[in-house]
């Protein structure tokens, strides 16, 4: 695949950055749109947002060059060239978390409700940003063949995509893609419900995220490593298991405890 979308007066425009830029402006919209029924104001969901995005790149890429440490060190200019890929997710979400913690304790919003407004367009906007990898021709999976895609019943331009080298790889981004996007609509479904607590939404988008994740970080080949094993599979263990832990004890509380959709429930008491 061709990772160049277009050239305007010799500068490069990037599929990679494209959709990743694309995801974001998608995701604000929803989070905006959902902020508003709680009368949040729109000046702190986009300097939030603002915080939480470049704060999110720059941990993503951070992440992504300590685990390739290896590489970097000898080649320090390209730790730049977030172009070209190298975007650990996991590193994206936790320093992004923090930077939208940090900005709700400021202007005393409730974290955990923000997060829970956030987390569906996060999901989507992974989804969304995974097909950056397709046409970066990264993040695939083990080498296969044309006849065994085929019957996955995967799109053909995706097949020709995979086709790298004169080889045929597993398309693990999308099956990301269909995770993400199925996950979109779950949470969605589940943020809707009447009696849904505070913290529930997010829970659940971590439980669903590491779940799958891990499974497809199993049938990649470029996985970022921590010893003998692949980073993004530790990672999606703990994350579940935290997640996991949090939602028993949410279910423990009142019924008409705590709830989401309370429009008075956007800021701290």
């Amino acid at each position: 695949m061709n990772p160049t979308m277009l050239t305007i007066f010799g500068l490069e425009i990037k599929w990679y950055s494209f959709l990743i830029l694309t995801g974001i402006f998608i995701g604000m919209y929803l989070v905006l749109k959902e902020a508003k029924k709680f009368n949040i104001s729109k000046d702190d969901i986009i300097n939030m947002c603002f915080y939480g995005i470049v704060f999110g790149i720059l941990g993503a890429r951070l992440y992504y060059v300590l685990f390739n440490i290896s590489y970097y060190k000898y080649n320090l200019m390209e730790i730049f060239a977030v172009w070209n890929g190298g975007l650990a997710i996991h590193g994206g979400l936790i320093f992004g978390t923090i930077a939208i913690y940090i900005y709700t304790k400021r202007k005393k919003l409730n974290f955990l409700k923000i997060l829970d407004i956030v987390v569906p367009a996060v999901i989507l906007a992974q989804g969304i940003g995974r097909w950056g990898n397709f046409f970066n021709s990264e993040a695939h999976g083990f080498a296969t063949t044309y006849t065994f895609l085929k019957d996955l019943c995967i799109p053909e331009f995706i097949i020709k995509g995979m086709h790298i080298g004169g080889i045929y790889y597993l398309p693990t981004f999308y099956f990301e893609f269909l995770w993400c996007i199925l996950g979109f609509i779950v949470l969605i479904f589940i943020r809707s419900r009447k009696y849904i607590k505070i913290g529930a939404t997010t829970c659940i988008y971590l439980m669903w995220y590491s779940f799958g994740r891990f499974f497809i970080e199993a049938w990649r080949t470029d996985s970022l490593m921590l010893g003998g094993f692949k980073i993004a599979q530790i990672i999606s263990i703990c994350l579940f298991v935290i997640a996991l832990v949090y939602l028993v004890i949410l279910h423990h509380k009142g019924k008409y405890e705590n709830l989401y959709n309370d429009i008075n429930k956007g800021r701290i008491e």
